[in-house]
C-alpha cells in the first residue's frame, strides 16, 4: 500500500546522499572544485593572520557574523518545525487538499502522518547543526582571546582552526538538510514530485557548491 511512496523516498534519500558523498570525494581530491573546500582552507589562513597580528577586533567580527547566522538558521528551523506541527491540528483536511495531485501514492493517513515525521525530523536535525555549530564558533572566540605564552598559542591556534572548521561543517551540514526541505515537501503532495524536487535540488545546489573555474566541468 505504501510501496511507491516508501520507494520514492528511499529513492530520494539515496540520491541525495550520492551527490554530497561525490562531491566530499572531489572536494577532498581537488580542495579548490568546491566553495566548502576553498572557505576550509581560507578559516585556517584566517585564524593564523588573527594570532599572528592580534586583530581581535576582526575575529570578534567575524565569529558574531558567524555565530548570527547559526543562531537565525537554528531559531528558522524550530519555528518552522512548529508551523508543520501546527498542520497536524487539521490534517484530515489539509490532507485531502494537499492530495488532489497524487495519482500514483498512497493517500492514506498513516502515510501522510508518515510524511509530516520526516519532515518535522528533517527540521530538527537541522536545528542540532546549527546549534552544535553556535557552540563551537563560541569555543573559537574563547581560544582566540586567550593571552598565554607562544607554545601554548600555537597549541590555542591549532585548536582554533580545528574547532572553526568543525562548526562550519555542522553549519554546512545543517544546510544540507535544509535543503532537503524541498523534496520533502513536495512528497506531501505526491510521491513523484519528490523524485522531480530532488532532481531540481541536486541540480541547482551543484551550481552553488562548485568554484567557478570549476562550473563547466
Amino acid at each position: 500500500m505504501y510501496t511507491f511512496d516508501l520507494l520514492c523516498f528511499c529513492l530520494s534519500v539515496a540520491l541525495y546522499t550520492a551527490y554530497n558523498i561525490y562531491m566530499r570525494i572531489r572536494e577532498t581530491a581537488d580542495p579548490d572544485y568546491t566553495i566548502h573546500g576553498i572557505s576550509r582552507k581560507a578559516r585556517v589562513q584566517w585564524v593564523a593572520s588573527i594570532l599572528e597580528k592580534k586583530n581581535g577586533i576582526l575575529a570578534v567580527q567575524t565569529l558574531r557574523n558567524a555565530t548570527m547566522a547559526s543562531t537565525f538558521m537554528a531559531s528558522t528551523s524550530v519555528l518552522l518545525a512548529v508551523g508543520v506541527l501546527s498542520l497536524t491540528g487539521n490534517g484530515e483536511n489539509v490532507r485531502h487538499t494537499w492530495h488532489s495531485l497524487n495519482f500514483f501514492g498512497s493517500v492514506e493517513p498513516g502515510m501522510f502522518a508518515f510524511k509530516i515525521l520526516a519532515l518535522l525530523l528533517n527540521f530538527f536535525l537541522a536545528f542540532f547543526c546549527f546549534a552544535s555549530s553556535l557552540r563551537l564558533y563560541t569555543h573559537v572566540g574563547f581560544m582566540l582571546g586567550a593571552e598565554s605564552g607562544q607554545t601554548n598559542n600555537a597549541q590555542l591556534g591549532g585548536m582554533a582552526e580545528k574547532y572553526l572548521n568543525m562548526g562550519a561543517n555542522h553549519f554546512y551540514l545543517g544546510m544540507r538538510a535544509f535543503y532537503f526541505t524541498v523534496p520533502l515537501v513536495f512528497w506531501i503532495f505526491g510521491a513523484q514530485f519528490m523524485i522531480f524536487g530532488t532532481a531540481f535540488l541536486i541540480s541547482i545546489i551543484a551550481i552553488l557548491d562548485r568554484t567557478p573555474q570549476h562550473k563547466q566541468d
